[in-house]
């Protein structure tokens, strides 16, 4: 679950693609606060993945 939202949080941060699509949906006021819920998601994921690996790497 933590590596699925790693991705998608990473390909929204990295890539112009809710840029393009809020272009094309006319939404492209909202565009200047993705950052602001895109980062901290981004983050999020990514220590939820660390804790994940970690975990796992115990167990065994």
């Amino acid at each position: 679950m933590g590596i699925v939202g790693t991705l998608i949080a990473a390909l929204c941060c990295f890539t112009p693609i809710l840029v393009v699509l809020f272009g094309v949906v006319g939404l492209s006021a909202v565009v200047g606060y993705l950052d602001y819920v895109l980062l901290p998601a981004l983050a999020i994921f990514v220590l939820i993945t660390i804790y994940a690996i970690l975990r796992r790497a115990r167990k065994i």
